[in-house]
């Protein structure tokens, strides 16, 4: 390989972004749903194993190539962290590893016993980290706020999915205390942000779907620690996703506007959130409209996941990824 080729490579590592984990999420949602029908509906468990590998193996490479870039180009981590935007999407690196162990628990328990706790782990570390960020040293305007945000606070409620029935019981209480608390504080500066100040960028505007996802996974958290009862609270937190999800549908003709870029991926784990909700909510509640929507919100979920993976693949053969900004 040239000299020139080599610099050019390594400039591309440089400019590789913690976003990427975005992807495994996104596969992992789709693994969680695609299982949950299978058990719903009595379907072959085939489809589900199938994605649990390729979130598996897509978790591997991309931690392989963020890593190589920690070693070799510390000063390019180093300003993501300090990014207003890309710090948000640090703490996809620890919910990835929980959305694995919690798709795992089923197939090998013990095995997803020890990603939880690594994922919970690293949870606990960025999210403190995180929010000491936000609230300690450099000064954030509005502007700098996006729906990118609420990722430290889902990760938290995402913990008890799998955590409660691992046998994690006090520290999912925690971490569904965290999260549910500071999505609240986050919702109302998210929506200030959106309401009374500019119109979000256009490589951000994919990530309003982030708006499904605390509810969403709320819910199904909530579902755990109480028992799989669906009373008043659970309710409350599932419509509101529903509600959230028709908002960001309202904003569908201004996505199609855009061109592609790696935000996209913020589209794929709210609706696999929303999918799953939307299922787990019709069997406890027997109700035949939200198995046919569950069904409906699956299939789209599929088709979104698809049309990611073949526009991030097109991106990556034009070089058109890891880019300077």
């Amino acid at each position: 390989m040239s000299e020139a080729a080599q610099a050019t490579d390594t400039s591309r590592l440089a400019h590789f972004p913690v976003p990427f984990f975005a992807t495994v999420m996104g596969l992992a949602g789709m693994t969680l749903a695609l299982h949950l029908a299978e058990t719903r509906f009595g379907w072959p468990n085939l489809a589900s194993r199938i994605a649990l590998g390729l979130t598996i193996v897509d978790f591997l490479f991309v931690a392989l190539v963020y890593g190589m870039k920690a070693l070799r180009h510390p000063a390019a981590v180093v300003a993501d962290w300090k990014h207003p935007v890309k710090l948000a999407f640090f703490p996809a690196i620890s919910i990835s590893l929980l959305l694995i162990a919690t798709a795992l628990r089923p197939e090998a328990p013990d095995l997803a016993r020890l990603v939880w706790g690594i994922g919970a782990a690293g949870q606990a570390v960025l999210t403190l980290a995180v929010i000491s960020g936000w609230i300690g040293h450099r000064p954030f305007q509005p502007v700098h706020i996006s729906p990118a945000w609420f990722i430290p606070a889902v990760g938290n409620v995402v913990a008890p999915v799998a955590g409660f029935p691992l046998g994690f019981v006090e520290l999912s209480w925690l971490f569904f205390s965290t999260g549910m608390i500071f999505w609240i504080v986050l919702l109302t500066l998210v929506m200030n942000r959106l309401i009374f100040h500019d119109p979000l960028p256009g490589r951000l505007l994919p990530t309003l779907v982030i708006l499904i996802a605390p509810p969403a996974v709320g819910f199904l958290a909530w579902l755990q620690l109480n028992g799989g009862q669906l009373d008043a609270f659970a309710r409350v937190l599932y419509y509101s996703a529903v509600v959230f999800a028709a908002i960001v549908a309202l904003q569908v003709p201004r996505f199609a506007r855009l061109p592609f870029a790696l935000s996209w991926w913020a589209l794929s784990f709210p609706i696999a959130a929303l999918t799953v909700a939307t299922l787990r909510y019709g069997a406890l509640a027997g109700s035949e409209p939200h198995d046919w929507l569950g069904l409906g919100l699956l299939a789209l979920l599929l088709g979104v996941i698809l049309m990611l993976v073949l526009r991030t693949l097109r991106a990556a053969l034009r070089g058109e990824i890891c880019q300077p900004e």
